[in-house]
């Protein structure tokens, strides 16, 4: 967003980008995430830099002609109205997360704070992870997409074990 655009508070969303179209008008995703705005910062290079505190996740209904400098959109938030309701720890085994995050962070040559990683609620670590993990774009929307935590773990403990057995050689990003 830029200049009058820019309100603290307003809801502004992200998008996983699709494959398909050019760099200059990219294909969405029909379903992304809606967050107020709390940092934002315009680079030397003309890039838009900003955070946003996740509110919800959202259905795009349709794309809106509109002259500014980003891409706007109808979002439907029905879908995911239980994304507004006070968070819930799911009932899943912690343990088998952490056995296998760190047997891929192992063969990855990466490292991390376990003791962090263990006292962390274990929704916020699902969420985490699913967004800033290095996972490709569509398997990143495939846990966004995913109907709730318990099912967002599945999905990722599935990948991660993907990974480990085949090496964890494989392209992440």
């Amino acid at each position: 967003m830029r200049g009058e655009d820019r309100q603290k508070g307003a809801q502004t969303g992200t998008e996983q980008w699709r494959a398909g179209a050019g760099a200059a008008r990219r294909n969405v995703g029909r379903m992304g995430g809606a967050g107020r705005l709390q940092q934002f910062e315009e680079t030397d290079d003309g890039r838009d830099l900003s955070a946003l505190d996740g509110v919800s996740r959202v259905r795009l209904e349709r794309e809106l002609d509109t002259p500014t400098p980003y891409r706007v959109a109808e979002p439907d938030y029905t879908p995911y109205a239980a994304d507004l309701l006070p968070r819930r720890e799911p009932e899943c085994d912690r343990n088998r997360l952490l056995q296998l995050l760190q047997a891929w962070f192992k063969a990855e040559h990466l490292a991390a704070d376990w003791s962090t990683l263990r006292d962390a609620p274990l929704a916020t670590l699902i969420d985490q992870l699913s967004m800033s993990a290095p996972f490709p774009a569509d398997e990143r929307q495939a846990m966004l997409e995913a109907a709730d935590p318990v099912a967002r773990l599945d999905l990722m403990q599935d990948l991660l074990a993907v990974r480990i057995a085949g090496g964890a050689d494989g392209s992440m990003q």
